[in-house]
């Protein structure tokens, strides 16, 4: 079986990428280890970047129609009660047409890029599918994947690991990644909200931040420092640790996900190698605290699409000799010699920019992990001082966008 390029992973950067390459008219197929999408509701945060990079495939209204805008952020410091507060960041100044960050569960986002997926081009994604063999040729990629009992035999001009931070392509196309585990675990899950404010708290205790944020359906994600041993998932745990630290509590009752993780990081060494392309969390898996994880995939895709649709239209980009499009019934993958998508100018300023846009997230991540560490109460006093005077005067303004990413559109 032949596609032009083909993408391995149904994730979000998965799905997003595959509309972008299908509304541009490249042939494009997914295949998909799961046999069935995710229920749960997992990453939840899109920035304002991640809603223009939907725009390019007219799904931003859609979006906001299903998420909750979160206009502005509360920060509390050590303590309970009012004495705690230490200021309000505002959103509405980090995007013209965008003046939030919208709260829309992962499961929810993959519905609706699947959606648009199938009308662009039906039966791109193919589930069930565990790829288990990657070899790269002059002008091409054989990718090997078990399909149940049999195995299917692919072939692409280019191949996209688009399947995780435990990226399978990434390992057989033998690019190596660093990789810190910094030790801190959290408890996080999804739980009835009464209220259903949508506005976004943070409560940086002594034991460990606590946050909560709000999601449709009136509904909120609390997250728990648990400290650095990893805890049972355990509804009733998180709710006892949120209330002795601000006194406040989630109904241990109403929770439809829980999930306990530890912060990680793990960077590959390079996204291009020959004629494969990691993208998303398989080319840089950042610590969910900030939640940048999946418009940092989108703006990979959003780069990408346009060097692979140049690439394949063009014969004279693909390397020399390369006779560009082979017809349907040509299965002669790699019969012709091509470059390295390395040697093209367009993918080696993609690898550096994307690797240094995946640095800044990672380092903002770990920068917000280390704010919401325990600590003692002399060094909480001094963080809190410090926060409450960032809140209070213009520097919070560039701390709006720095949250937001608005630095994403200039990395």
């Amino acid at each position: 079986m032949r596609t032009e390029v083909l993408v391995v992973g149904a994730g979000p950067t998965g799905l997003f990428l595959a509309g972008l390459l299908a509304a541009r008219g490249v042939d494009v197929v997914v295949l998909e280890r799961r046999p069935r999408p995710a229920e749960h509701s997992r990453a939840i945060g899109l920035h304002p970047p991640a809603l223009h990079a939907l725009e390019a495939l007219g799904m931003a209204e859609a979006a906001v129609d299903a998420g909750v805008r979160v206009r502005s952020g509360v920060g509390y410091g050590d303590g309970i009660g009012h004495r705690s507060l230490l200021g309000e960041l505002s959103l509405g100044r980090v995007d013209a047409r965008f003046p939030f960050v919208l709260t829309l569960p992962q499961v929810n986002t993959e519905r609706l890029l699947a959606a648009r997926l199938e009308e662009l081009a039906p039966g791109t994604v193919r589930r069930g599918r565990e790829v288990i063999g990657l070899e790269q040729s002059g002008g091409g990629v054989t990718v090997v994947a078990r399909a149940g009992a049999t195995e299917e035999q692919w072939e692409a001009r280019v191949v996209i690991g688009a399947d995780g931070t435990r990226s399978r392509v990434r390992e057989l196309a033998g690019v190596g990644s660093t990789a810190r585990n910094w030790g801190d675990h959290y408890l996080m899950g999804d739980f009835d909200d009464p209220d259903a404010e949508p506005v976004a708290h943070i409560h940086l205790h002594r034991d460990g931040v606590v946050e909560r944020f709000p999601l449709p359906g009136g509904r909120r994600r609390w997250v728990v420092h648990t400290g650095r041993e990893r805890v049972p998932e355990r509804a009733g745990d998180l709710a006892q640790r949120a209330f002795e630290r601000i006194g406040l509590a989630p109904d241990p009752d109403t929770a439809t996900m829980l999930s306990a993780f530890t912060v990680q990081r793990r960077l590959a060494a390079r996204m291009v190698s020959g004629r494969t392309v990691l993208a998303g969390d398989a080319a840089h898996g950042i610590s969910p605290i900030g939640g940048q994880g999946m418009t940092l995939g989108w703006l990979d895709a959003l780069a990408l699409a346009p060097l692979l649709q140049d690439l394949l239209q063009d014969p004279a980009r693909d390397g020399p000799g390369h006779p560009g499009p082979r017809p349907a019934d040509d299965h002669s993958a790699g019969d012709h010699p091509a470059g390295r998508l390395e040697d093209h100018p367009g993918f080696a300023r993609f690898d550096a920019r994307r690797r240094r846009a995946a640095r800044i997230a990672a380092r903002q991540a770990e920068a917000n992990m280390l704010l919401g560490r325990p600590m003692s109460p002399a060094a909480c006093r001094v963080r809190d001082a410090a926060v409450r005077a960032a809140l209070a005067v213009g520097v919070r303004n560039r701390l709006a966008r720095l949250y937001t990413m608005g630095w994403a559109g200039r990395s």
